[in-house]
């Protein structure tokens, strides 16, 4: 096994140094500087006291893209580091940097060159008002690290003018201490891109994790967008977009900060997204990614789009430039058709219509996003809208019944969206529902399953679902389940738990099971406390008998016999249920998992 890679280290001033010199090249990479002041004053402070700070990986790819879109030629270039380096020219050259939304700021760090240990003072801190009026402090180390001599040393007479009680060479110490500072070393590691394919460089890159920031292939993606001119707007339309979907009000800071976006049209693509509220679906960069890519090209695996902007042609596993150019083109087409208004609210309105109207309900993004693909391939195929909506509901429902997008997902995809390629969505989801979804799957193995226990296990959720989609009431409650979001209810047990432990079930694997659970109103599981079924249904069924609520401690809101029935049914509760303690515990569990399952069946084969 020969190494892929040299370790190395290199002085802060010549990192700096190479870098602002063009030997070092940094492509822009696809987040803004996410870093806060204060990481920034703890990763000097580190350097300064010779601690470890992480590796920088660089790698010399001749092939590399740079920022302006030609060639490395033997340039280094940044592979991983570049929050780091961003910080180090931040705070050491007084570079200014772009924050999270997209404005550009400075970040000064001060300096205390006597600082007080013993009260706790340190020797570097975030530049505050009062720091700025302190004599103590200088309240911008670039000053002294990037200044002429001329400079410093009227920042040291400065000094000594307002610290009288220090003498002249003390300062001069404290002064050259600061100095040293670029002098410290950083690690570096090289990656000898000869013996390397893009392919291997980009899944480094997916598996560096550097100062807690995990990097992937979809960061790689965006770095790679960022290499290109026209792919910068597209890496700006994709970021904008995910955080537009979580905060509307950040429209206001595109507007303002980013006229470059905003004169490029790209802006007027997600503007719709400002009055937006809708919150079943908030994909991140990478959902926008990995969806828009299997869309746009029908492959599944983010690393085929990472090679495909780099150039390579798969079929001679040559680089060609005139590929990536075109990569970014269909690429932007792709993205653009993701954050439509139409298609998006369409596709929300699609899942919302199978009873999924919480995003609670919904553990999986992939099955969003997948489902957004089956819903764009669709589209782009001109089926009808009514056949779209049947297709894509049925396929979001599959996905999350099956759980088929919880592991190896990449590779799901990229099987399911080749064989919709060779087929339909129609022919193909039928043949997944003869193997996965079989009358066997229904009567045998889903009711097996249900052995389980889970508050937010994707059974229970569709089961939740399907009664929203049925127009069904909380459990002995007169509220549709559909008004989830408004009402004060939550997930409760029918045997509630403080009874089932203090009779002898007090493992949560037996009280927390999923057919112990049910939908009700939070007023009503107060209602019930611990009280066993036996004991609570009295009450509830003497309310229907009377046709009034009990005077002094009515539970539920049902006072209709009729209406009763009917919402016990709803709630697949088994009969017998109202005469039930802990020695039926087990019995019920049976009988209500089969219900539930019939529901669920019922629900999926009506959509």
């Amino acid at each position: 096994m020969s190494r892929k890679y040299d370790v190395d280290k290199i002085s802060i001033k010549n990192l700096l140094g190479d870098i602002e010199q063009g030997r070092i090249s940094m492509p822009e990479i696809q987040r803004p500087f996410v870093w806060s002041s204060t990481k920034v004053r703890d990763l000097i402070d580190s350097i300064s006291r010779g601690f470890p700070v992480g590796y920088i990986i660089i790698s010399e790819d001749p092939e590399m893209i740079q920022k302006d879109g030609t060639k490395a030629d033997g340039k280094t270039s940044i592979i991983d580091g570049q929050q780091r380096i961003t910080a180090l020219r931040a705070s050491i050259l007084g570079d200014k940097v772009i924050d999270k939304y997209y404005k550009e700021i400075q970040i000064r760090i001060a300096y205390n060159p006597f600082p007080d240990l013993d009260k706790g003072e340190n020797r570097f801190e975030t530049l505050t008002p009062a720091i700025e009026k302190s004599n103590r402090w200088i309240p911008d180390i670039s000053k002294v690290l990037n200044g002429t001599r001329s400079q410093v040393n009227e920042i040291i007479k400065e000094l000594a003018k307002n610290n009288p009680d220090r003498d002249k060479e003390e300062i001069d110490r404290k002064i050259e201490e600061l100095e040293a500072l670029k002098d410290q070393e950083i690690g570096f590691i090289k990656l000898l891109s000869r013996q390397l394919s893009i392919d291997e460089v980009a899944e480094i890159f997916e598996r560096i994790n550097s100062a807690g920031v995990p990097l992937n292939q979809a960061d790689f993606t965006m770095s790679k967008l960022a290499a290109d001119e026209e792919g910068s707007n597209v890496r700006k339309l994709i970021d904008y977009f995910s955080h537009l979907a979580k905060e509307p009000d950040f429209f206001k800071h595109i507007s303002t900060n980013d006229t470059e976006f905003k004169n490029s049209g790209l802006l007027d693509k997600i503007s719709w997204l400002k009055d937006s509220r809708e919150d079943l679906y908030d994909p991140d960069y990478s959902d926008i990614i990995r969806a828009a890519f299997t869309y746009g090209f029908k492959r599944g695996k983010l690393a085929d789009l990472v090679s495909l902007l780099s150039g390579r042609n798969f079929e001679t596993r040559s680089y060609e430039a005139v590929i990536a150019e075109d990569t970014v083109v269909k690429f932007k087409d792709s993205v653009i058709d993701f954050v439509k208004e139409s298609n998006y609210t369409d596709f929300i309105q699609i899942i919302e219509s199978t009873g999924f109207i919480d995003s609670r309900l919904i553990r999986s993004k992939n099955t969003l996003n997948y489902s957004y693909v089956i819903y764009l391939l669709l589209k782009r195929e001109g089926v009808n809208p009514s056949l779209i909506k049947k297709l894509v509901a049925k396929w979001f429902v599959m996905s999350i019944l099956t759980s088929r997008y919880s592991s190896s997902s990449e590779t799901i995809i990229d099987r399911d969206v080749k064989e919709i390629a060779r087929s339909s969505v129609d022919d193909y989801l039928n043949r997944i529902e003869s193997s996965d979804l079989s009358q066997q799957f229904w009567d045998v193995a889903l009711i097996n399953d249900f052995n389980i226990a889970s508050q937010q296990h994707p059974y229970l959720n569709t089961f939740f679902a399907a009664q929203v989609y049925f127009g069904d009431t909380g459990f002995l409650s007169d509220v549709p389940l559909r008004s989830i979001r408004s009402i004060k209810g939550d997930i409760h047990h029918t045997f509630p738990y403080d009874y089932l432990k203090k009779t002898g079930k007090d493992d949560r694997y037996e009280y927390n099971q999923i057919a112990n659970f049910v939908y009700m109103e939070k007023s009503t599981n107060i209602q019930i406390g611990n009280k066993k079924p036996s004991e609570y249904m009295a009450t509830v069924l003497e309310q229907a008998k009377n046709c009034k609520l009990d005077s002094k401690h009515p539970i539920g809101k049902i006072t209709d016999p009729d209406i009763l029935s009917k919402n016990l049914e709803q709630n697949c509760i088994p009969k017998g249920f109202e005469d039930m303690s802990v020695e039926n515990y087990h019995g019920y569990l049976s009988s209500r998992r089969v219900l539930m399952v019939r529901k669920i069946e019922k629900y999926y084969k009506s959509l």
